[in-house]
């Protein structure tokens, strides 16, 4: 080998960094926007009003989950039980519709909460790995739905919530402005309160952050419990807009487009760091991608094959980031 192979193999590192990195921060925005292009050119009717508003309440449950389990990834844990948790609250809000549209979902949003705080003492305190604890309930969770919900469809006939499913506001969907809302308010959190600094602290570093005094067990569980409210909302939401009660069906692997919707966004599962727009925009992108292969006549099988390559593709990108 000569001399000159080093100095060669050495200039083109920082190049193959610096490749990766923009892969990472931009990579889901540019795949966004070429899916937007291609439909827009070779998609019948894909820019009609009526499509594109579909496409917006299909993916505002994701966003919501997504935006939870970013961050809990960020704390270097995961949330598998999302799923469970949505049909918790699908059974549980027709039980209290008698009373009202808002304590029926104060109720349904309580199922989450406790969810959330079962999940973040099982981690924080007793010290369990995130997805053994978080799993126990992806499993023991939907039981439960289905035993309060009499293992039975319900049909959902309160006006107040059938509205949330479909009513508008400036032109976009209830659901969608629900997702927007809260994707600002997690953004926010993450970037300019004492609670995201700390919880990006602990995903960096757990034992550094014990070591400096953060309150990481309450940080931990106050994460879980934010992971199982949104999964909660997503769940009335979800059940507003089917309008039945389907604890067998709501939430069927929505953790995995979730969980693909942070990686793919640059929220790397090492934690320490929470990318919320990313988020957004690959939820958008799974979204998309599945949408375009249905409508270009491929079965639903080829998209989750599809998702799997990209979730590969991302976490091999976030670890390439890591050794650099």
């Amino acid at each position: 080998m000569s001399t000159a192979e080093p100095a060669v193999a050495a200039r083109r590192a920082p190049d193959r960094a610096a490749l990766t990195r923009r892969v990472r921060d931009v990579g889901v925005y540019a795949a966004v926007a070429a899916l937007l292009l291609f439909n827009a050119v070779f998609t019948d009717n894909f820019l009609e009003l009526a499509n594109l508003r579909t496409q917006l309440v299909q993916v505002a449950p994701v966003v919501i989950v997504a935006l939870g389990i970013a961050l809990v990834i960020g704390s270097e844990g995961i949330d598998l039980s999302v799923g469970s948790v949505m049909a918790l609250a699908a059974a549980v809000l027709p039980l209290y519709l008698g009373f009202g549209l808002w304590p029926a979902v104060a109720m349904a949003l309580l199922a989450g909460t406790a969810a959330g705080v079962l999940n973040g003492t099982l981690v924080a305190v007793v010290g369990l790995q995130p997805i053994v604890a978080t799993l126990a309930l992806l499993v023991a969770g939907r039981g439960l739905a289905l035993v309060i919900a009499d293992g039975q469809l319900k049909q959902i006939r309160n006006p107040d919530l059938l509205a949330l499913g479909t009513d508008e506001l400036l032109g976009l969907p209830v659901v969608a402005w629900v997702a927007v809302v809260l994707a600002v308010l997690i953004g926010f959190t993450v970037h300019r309160t004492t609670y995201g600094r700390q919880l990006v602290a602990i995903g960096g570093n757990r034992a550094a952050a014990q070591l400096a005094g953060l309150p990481v067990r309450r940080v931990l569980v106050v994460t879980y419990v934010l992971s199982g409210i949104f999964a909660a909302l997503a769940g009335v939401l979800a059940t507003a807009r089917l309008t039945a009660s389907d604890p067998s069906a709501i939430g069927n692997l929505i953790e995995l487009s979730a969980i693909t919707a942070v990686v793919v966004g640059g929220t790397p599962l090492s934690g320490g760091r929470i990318r919320v727009l990313g988020t957004v925009a690959g939820a958008l992108l799974m979204q998309l991608l599945r949408a375009t292969l249905i409508k270009h006549d491929l079965p639903d099988s080829t998209a989750q094959m599809v998702q799997a390559v990209i979730i590969l593709i991302a976490v091999y990108v976030a670890q390439q980031r890591r050794t650099r």
